[in-house]
């Protein structure tokens, strides 16, 4: 094959995404010809060839989910399961090149180290060094300063100033002024109906990747909906239900090629804008603002500039990286001047110490010490699927009570939001008047449900919250916030109420998912049960 026949083929693979992602598959099978599997290689269908697979492997999992809810013979079963098991292995694979090669895209461009001194000083004393940035940039008539600045904000503004003069289109202009819900409405169309040409913008590009995991979480929730339709009637009368389960795979995977587009898209962005403020005149302004901003650290610290100074150069005359500027030794002589460890003084911090965390052996019911004795505690925890938005969740109290059951879910953090809610409506209907406080393992959920009741504002956790069946029981939780409580657990250490409500969560999935009868799931509940003592052996 010549270069222009190669070059014809790569064309072809970028502009098809049809003919890219069946030349994907095929190389992934053994069966794709020589100079199509050259042209793959290539840098530039590096990132398509991973939106193509991220297609691919929703269709995959789909076939898998209508073999098992049709009853197809095992073989053809077995059939599809492995073929979605390459296609997952050939994905991750994809995505590990397109790492490699952008670390290799990314290494041409990279910016000369900052000078010892300044490295020393900005991790020895974060908020000082920070301060004297934001006073040299508010003199410069620049964007103010933030510790990482001026790598995050500059770059923006070099961005801005490289691209001004430029009038958006009207399509454009809605797309950044609309509301985050109207937003992802946009990306919902963009996928089920027709493709938006303007998403892959500059002006948009960032809000897309953004917002295009909660758009596939709107995948999953239709998947979601219609394998319970699916489920709720028998084999004889299910094929017309898993069309409809077809056609919910088949949007999700355009989704997730579009979430997946969307990311490439802003990560070219982000890597645009590191080369503009890495080369003149933009990286020559940068350097004097460091500059600047050291002087005037020197003279806001003068003590510490002088053990900074001191202890550099001492450090410079016996170094074997010297000639490269010391790249890695700055945490270490940062931790010998506060004398700490190089982890408490990690770069661009922002000066806030880390949390107290108890001993591995410390009792966990010891976070419980401040509450009456009248208060009813449990331990809530959930499982999610991969296929769709389904959940699981399940609690256990101290007084004996247990429960589980299956919602929506986006995400790992709103299941765990639902388990809480769920199990916190449930005793509070149970005990009149007594506290409640639910434990939990995820951060992400107990901060959610924390902030909501604090502020009594349910919309305080709609970051955690996409669905509507969450939002629900939250509005119902914070009817009675004054009688709840949530705090963090650590979770899977053998603490007995947590491992009860982790093995109800999980038996309420695969029961939401058919994956175990009915008889399995009464067997697998008494199981539970007898293994936290409620019911006799």
């Amino acid at each position: 094959m010549t270069i222009t026949e190669r070059t014809e083929l790569i064309r072809r693979f970028a502009d098809d995404f049809t003919a890219l992602q069946e030349a994907v598959l095929a190389r992934m099978n053994g069966i794709c010809a020589p100079e199509t599997a050259a042209a793959l290689e290539h840098a530039s269908l590096a990132g398509p060839v991973t939106v193509a697979l991220a297609h691919a492997d929703v269709l995959a999992r789909g076939a898998v989910r209508r073999a098992e809810l049709s009853a197809q013979p095992p073989e053809r079963l077995r059939r599809l399961r492995t073929h979605a098991r390459k296609v997952r292995r050939a994905r991750s694979q994809a995505e590990a090149v397109y790492k490699e090669q952008r670390a290799r895209r990314l290494a041409g461009c990279s910016r000369r180290v900052d000078m010892l001194e300044l490295r020393v000083a900005r991790t020895t004393s974060p908020a000082a060094f920070a301060e004297a940035l934001r006073q040299e940039l508010r003199d410069r008539g620049l964007p103010d300063g933030t510790p990482k600045a001026p790598e995050s904000d500059l770059a923006r503004w070099a961005w801005d100033r490289r691209t001004a003069g430029y009038e958006l289109p009207a399509p454009l202009r809605e797309l950044r002024g609309c509301d985050d819900d109207a937003f992802v409405q946009a990306l919902l169309r963009d996928a089920q109906e027709e493709e938006n040409p303007y998403l892959t913008h500059d002006a948009v590009a960032e809000r897309w990747s953004r917002h295009a995991r909660a758009a596939l979480a709107w995948g999953r929730y239709a998947i979601a909906q219609a394998e319970r339709d699916v489920l709720a009637c028998s084999l004889s009368v299910r094929r017309t239900r898993l069309d409809v389960l077809d056609d919910a795979y088949q949007d999700t995977a355009v989704l997730a090629a579009r979430s997946r587009e969307a990311l490439l898209r802003a990560t070219d962005l982000h890597d645009r804008m590191l080369a503009c403020v890495s080369t003149k005149p933009f990286a020559e302004l940068i350097e004097r603002c460091r500059a600047a901003a050291l002087a005037r650290f020197a003279d806001a610290e003068p003590e510490m500039w002088h053990s900074v100074r001191e202890l550099t150069v001492r450090h410079q005359a016996h170094c074997p990286e010297r000639a490269d500027g010391c790249p890695y030794c700055h945490r270490a002589l940062a931790a010998l001047l506060t004398d700490a460890h190089p982890a408490d003084t990690a770069e661009g911090g922002d000066g806030e110490q880390p949390k107290a965390t108890l001993p591995a052996d410390e009792d966990r019911y010891a976070v419980l010490a401040d509450l009456p004795d009248t208060a009813v505690v449990a331990v809530a925890d959930a499982a999610v699927g991969d296929e769709s938005a389904l959940c699981g969740y399940g609690w256990a109290a101290e007084d004996g009570t247990t429960g589980y059951g299956d919602s929506l879910a986006s995400s790992s953090g709103e299941a765990e939001v639902i388990g809480i809610c769920a199990a916190a409506l449930s005793l509070l209907e149970q005990h009149e008047d007594a506290p409640v406080v639910l434990l939990c393992d995820s951060t992400e959920a107990v901060d959610a449900v924390d902030t909501a009741l604090r502020s009594a504002d349910p919309a305080a956790a709609h970051r955690t919250l996409l669905f509507p069946e969450s939002r629900q029981l939250m509005d119902r939780l914070l009817r009675d916030r004054h009688r709840v409580q949530v705090r963090w657990l650590k979770g899977h250490i053998g603490h007995e109420l947590n491992e009860t409500a982790d093995a109800f969560a999980r038996l309420a999935l695969r029961r939401a998912n058919g994956r175990i009868p009915s008889s399995a799931a009464r067997k697998e509940e008494a199981r539970i049960l007898r293994s936290l003592g409620l019911v006799a052996a």
